[in-house]
């Protein structure tokens, strides 16, 4: 269920005058249509708990039922504002359905509701490049990586192959990518945690799950960027 201060915010239907909660895309009594509020979470949109463990396919369900309702067509022959807020409602509905259903980007958007400061360029998984911090546990492999990386790039100006080294490129590659898997069994097991702490009202529990997610999040970007440069440097 949505949080207990989104529950308590009520307003009515600019149209008949029903109740229906801040934030409700539409009114349930007449179906129009309503002004998007500004401060809507995306887990409010579909009715959701502030939780990590989804149901992914019940949200692409209540996606596309809410998509059929709030498409444009539907409001084609209503006035321009109806229209305008039913394309402003289909854009933050499409926003929160992609941002939900990724297990990272979900992970990184309630640390946001829950006032964690995540550096977006940082933490984009488009690839963005930003640097960080190496985690002590990899300094080795990163710097060995690094000198792999030069070697490859100072070949390619060349025009010269190594087979060997690109090998051990690849062999890098699949032993990051192995970590990038380890890190996510590790997150949705946090998951367990920040829902069971959420249930409980267990605000020290809750933080300190934060915490943990926050610093694997962070391991996770870097890891990440280092296997988005040996592709690069492989040609993938």
């Amino acid at each position: 269920m949505p949080t207990t201060e989104e529950q308590s915010v009520k307003t009515a239907c600019w149209s008949c005058g029903s109740g229906l909660s801040a934030g409700a895309p539409f009114c349930d009594a007449c179906g129009k249509v309503q002004n998007p509020a500004a401060d809507v979470t995306y887990f409010y949109m579909f009715g959701l708990p502030r939780k990590l463990a989804l149901d992914t396919a019940g949200l692409e369900r209540a996606f596309y039922k809410l998509s059929r309702k709030l498409h444009p067509d539907v409001y084609a022959r209503a006035s321009e504002q109806e229209q305008q807020w039913s394309l402003e409602q289909t854009s933050l509905l499409n926003d929160a359905y992609r941002t939900l259903k990724n297990p990272i980007t979900r992970t990184e958007y309630l640390l946001r509701l829950e006032g964690v400061e995540i550096d977006q360029d940082r933490s984009a998984e488009n690839g963005a490049k930003k640097e960080s911090r190496v985690p002590p546990d990899l300094l080795e492999e990163v710097f060995e990586l690094n000198m792999q990386l030069e070697e490859m790039r100072m070949n390619q100006k060349t025009g010269e192959d190594d087979p060997q080294l690109r090998q051990d490129l690849e062999r890098a590659k699949t032993q990051f990518e192995g970590q990038m898997a380890d890190s996510d069994s590790q997150l949705q097991a946090l998951w367990a945690n920040w829902d069971a702490a959420l249930d409980a009202q267990d605000e020290a529990s809750q933080s300190g799950a934060k915490d943990t997610m926050v610093a694997l999040l962070d391991r996770r970007r870097y890891v990440r960027n280092l296997v988005r440069d040996v592709n690069e440097a492989l040609g993938a």
